[in-house]
Parts: C-alpha cells; sequence; structure tokens
C-alpha cells in the first residue's frame, strides 16, 4: 500500500512523497450510492468545547492541532494528539468534544457522510 501510495505522488525530481498510515477503521454496511462528504474544519479556542450531539450518519475525524477531548457514550473518555483520528459510528452520541487545553487552541477535520437533506448534526 505504501509502495502505490508513494508512486501516485511521487515528484517531478523523481523522489517519492513519504506516506503512513494513521488509522484503519471498518465502516457500516451502507450503500454511498448518492451521498455526500462534507469536510468540517472545528476550531476550539482554549478551555472550549461542544454540545452533546449526534449525527445520522458516521463521521471520520482527523486532529490537526492541539489536544481534543473525546468520548462517545457508554465509551471512556480519551485524549486525542495531533495526528491521531476518530470514527464515530451513525447515531452515536458524541458525548465530550472539547480542547484539553486551557491555554493553546485546538482544531480537528471531520467528514461527514450523509445522504442528501439529512442533517449533518443535531442535539442529543
Amino acid at each position: 500500500m505504501q509502495i502505490i501510495a508513494a508512486a501516485l505522488f511521487a515528484s517531478q525530481s523523481g523522489r517519492a512523497a513519504q506516506s503512513k498510515p494513521i488509522g484503519k477503521q471498518a465502516l457500516p454496511d451502507v450503500n454511498l450510492k448518492g451521498w455526500n462528504v462534507t469536510a468540517v474544519e472545528v476550531s476550539y479556542g482554549p478551555g472550549e468545547e461542544s454540545n452533546p450531539h449526534q449525527h445520522p450518519s458516521f463521521v471520520l475525524g482527523y486532529v490537526l492541532e492541539g489536544e481534543i477531548r473525546f468520548q462517545l457514550r457508554g465509551e471512556p473518555e480519551r485524549t486525542l494528539q495531533t495526528g491521531e483520528m476518530f470514527y464515530e459510528a451513525p447515531g452515536s452520541v458524541h458525548q465530550v468534544s472539547g480542547n484539553a487545553s486551557k491555554t493553546k487552541p485546538a482544531r480537528l477535520l471531520a467528514l461527514l457522510f450523509a445522504e442528501p437533506g439529512v442533517p449533518l448534526t443535531k442535539p442529543a
């Protein structure tokens, strides 16, 4: 897999870009025909957090900067570092989502996969 990725990202100088897997997640058994993916950057100031919420479909997230407090209902809370990813199954309640730092900002990229017309987020 890395060889293929490196070949795809080879530069004009003939040197290949470096690639490494950062996560792997089994996905729900859904037909994605006609679905959309929406990329959302979420920025948290020091100590900020989101209210509990859920997504009707599935979400893949990646921490771009800082440390993110993360908890899905029924699971233990954990702190994700820059470069780590997370997964939310359809209908999961995102109980805790916020900046773990009281002094530094944090950002994450969320990829929300959903059928057209379905709200991407709703209160839990």
